[in-house]
């Protein structure tokens, strides 16, 4: 077990056949924080309105959630735009604190804005129609995963993502990457903070963008990845965390149904 500070995870995708709830489960399991944030699309909503899919892994996700927050954990959800019917619900719940953004402040004193950043995409904002149906394409590639990669392992080749290839392509022929990350720190400048966490483009990286620091936590869906901060105000990005511990171990977590750490005790 390890404890931070704080972390941040984002768009988890729970209702759809991408999200690596499993993975998640097992690194809740084995990480604690003080401060956990949640930065948008937790649900997706977007996917459920075309059809309903939640296995009980999914469920345990909001019950591991929910339970961290019972414990003691200060646990912030900060809608997105695929769960943005949450939006206008701002307040406690529980354990859970809904917010729309929140100025974060490291253990060393710097200010970070925390917001998922769907607010700087002009995609979601301005043409909604064409978000959705990016967002049925991408879901279609994530699919095409599977069948591709049976194939690479039958010649011996290592996992690639399809869906990760050619959104990569796609975005960098657009340069919807860069403008959005530089929309971000614009953002996080008038705000007179000194750094900025989102997530939204599923994009995890650490790094400086005209003199202030960016963080994206990534995703639950194929970088498996979550933001960290340790007990001196360091940041660290933990990527691939499905591909770091042992498959079988993942697989059993996710067998569990449900997980028995999570069952209500009996009054």
């Amino acid at each position: 077990m390890k404890r931070y500070r704080t972390g941040w995870i984002s768009d988890v995708h729970l209702g759809t056949r991408g999200s690596k709830a499993a993975a998640l489960l097992h690194f809740l399991r084995v990480h604690e924080f003080d401060t956990l944030y949640v930065v948008g699309d937790l649900i997706d909503v977007w996917s459920l309105r075309r059809g309903i899919y939640w296995p009980q892994a999914h469920n345990d996700v909001i019950q591991k959630l929910l339970r961290a927050g019972r414990k003691g954990t200060r646990v912030i959800y900060i809608p997105g735009n695929h769960d943005e019917f949450i939006a206008g619900f701002h307040g406690h719940y529980g354990a859970v604190e809904v917010m729309p953004r929140v100025i974060h402040q490291t253990a060393d004193g710097r200010k970070l804005l925390v917001i998922h950043g769907h607010e700087l995409d002009t995609v979601v904002q301005n043409i909604r129609w064409l978000a959705f149906i990016g967002d049925m394409g991408y879901q279609l590639l994530l699919k095409l995963n599977g069948p591709v990669n049976r194939v690479r392992q039958m010649l011996g080749r290592e996992f690639w993502s399809l869906s990760a290839h050619v959104k990569k392509s796609v975005k960098e022929a657009v340069s919807f990457i860069g403008a959005f990350e530089e929309g971000v720190v614009r953002l996080a400048r008038l705000d007179g903070v000194d750094g900025v966490v989102c997530g939204h483009i599923h994009t995890p990286v650490i790094r400086e963008i005209q003199g202030m620091p960016y963080y994206n936590t990534g995703d639950w869906v194929e970088s498996t990845s979550a933001l960290v901060e340790d007990f001196e105000g360091r940041m660290e990005l933990i990527t691939h965390f499905e591909a770091q511990v042992d498959a079988n171990q993942v697989q059993a977590f996710a067998e569990e149904s449900p997980d028995p750490s999570l069952t209500p005790a009996q009054p």
